[in-house]
């Protein structure tokens, strides 16, 4: 196997199946990222056996000739040796060949880097996924929706089921939902095609925050095939590959409050700001708890207490509260995530008294739904 690469278009495919590579595996094979020359370009393959990424350079773009192929085959590299190397090196122009015994040769300009490579039969191959259904949506959507949402997936791994975020298809419509049983992200979304039938798949939150890191922001359409346990994203020249999680992820829809008896309107960034201050004297005290109250005239009193510390008031002007007299308590930055998460510049927040669950949403915007329990303080 013989080429010559670009070594801008090499970097970037390394970082992007990088993004898949770990040094904690069982299988030491996988500590390597796959080199794969053929005779339309040369493919990069990056896996830890529950994310797989594949990166295609293709021999030529616009006009443009990006690989000079002299012999195809394929090899394995050690993925943290060759990225660092092919960083540094001093030319635009890469030479990689693999000699006998999987020595390999990388060339440029006056450097020459030999590494040891394995043999990419050992490689497990990526699952062949049979495309029945595909669902459509443009990369900056799916970045938004997994932005809007991942950060709710629990990190304690008491209920696995919890880490991932709850994908569900039905009417050309997807909705993700993410929840830790404290509080609960929803975004909806519509495809851009018609889709026969219903999903209802739960996705690592860890694989949708590498996949959010590759994306482009653009509007160009992102492939997604869904099978029984594996879901597969297919933009330009790149694929990726993540399981699923096993199990059946609880039923929200119960959560959600649909009726209410306090309704604050209000600003975001002055809100937000409010909490912010408030949840400087609350950090160092159990939860970061922070406390919001309605006053007369339209006005919300946000304060925190620290005995040890001190505390903190601050009064928001609200656009309008509507309903009966509140006091809550609620963790600050469950709430900062929620409303950086929100997209406009007016929330309505819809309270079911103090120990009840509250719903946040954008004013103009019923697509998207964030839920946070109240903490007791008493």
């Amino acid at each position: 196997m013989q080429f010559i690469i670009q070594r801008d278009r090499l970097v970037q495919s390394v970082q992007e199946v990088m993004k898949a590579v770990t040094s904690r595996t069982t299988i030491p094979i996988l500590t390597g990222v796959k080199i794969t020359v053929k005779t339309e370009g040369v493919t990069l393959t990056g896996s830890d056996s529950d994310i797989s990424i594949e990166s295609f350079i293709p021999v030529e773009e616009d006009g443009n000739e990006i690989v000079e192929i002299k012999e195809t085959g394929s090899i394995v590299l050690n993925a943290r040796f060759f990225s660092e190397i092919v960083k540094k090196l001093p030319m635009d122009a890469v030479e990689i060949e693999v000699q006998n015994n999987l020595q390999t040769i990388i060339r440029s300009g006056k450097a020459e880097f030999n590494l040891n490579g394995l043999d990419a039969e050992e490689y497990p191959h990526l699952p062949l996924i049979e495309e029945e259904n595909i669902l459509r949506l443009p990369a900056d959507l799916l970045k938004t929706l997994v932005r809007q949402t991942v950060f709710a997936v629990s990190t304690s791994e008491t209920r696995p089921i919890l880490t991932g975020v709850n994908i569900k298809v039905e009417n050309d419509e997807l909705t993700c939902i993410a929840t830790d049983s404290h509080r609960l992200a929803m975004r909806k979304a519509r495809l851009e095609n018609e889709v026969n039938g219903t999903y209802n798949v739960v996705i690592p939150g860890k694989s949708l925050n590498e996949l959010s890191k590759i994306l482009d922001d653009t509007n160009e359409p992102i492939e997604i095939v869904i099978t029984e346990n594996q879901v597969l994203f297919r933009a330009k020249n790149l694929l990726f590959f993540s399981r699923l999680l096993e199990g059946n992820y609880p039923d929200t829809s119960r959560l959600i409050p649909t009726d209410s008896k306090t309704n604050i309107t209000v600003h975001v960034k002055e809100f937000l700001q409010a909490i912010d201050r408030a949840s400087l004297l609350a950090r160092e005290g159990r939860n970061n708890v922070v406390k919001l109250s309605t006053l007369e005239g339209g006005v919300i009193e946000i304060s925190s207490n620290s005995p040890e510390i001190g505390k903190v008031i601050e009064e928001v002007t609200a656009e309008s509260i509507e309903g009966e007299e509140l006091k809550i308590s609620f963790s600050a930055k469950f709430v900062m995530d929620a409303l950086k998460a929100l997209e406009g510049t007016d929330i309505k927040i819809n309270f079911t008294g103090a120990m009840r669950p509250f719903v946040i949403r954008s004013l103009h915007d019923d697509t998207m739904l964030q839920l946070i329990l109240p903490v007791r303080t008493y």
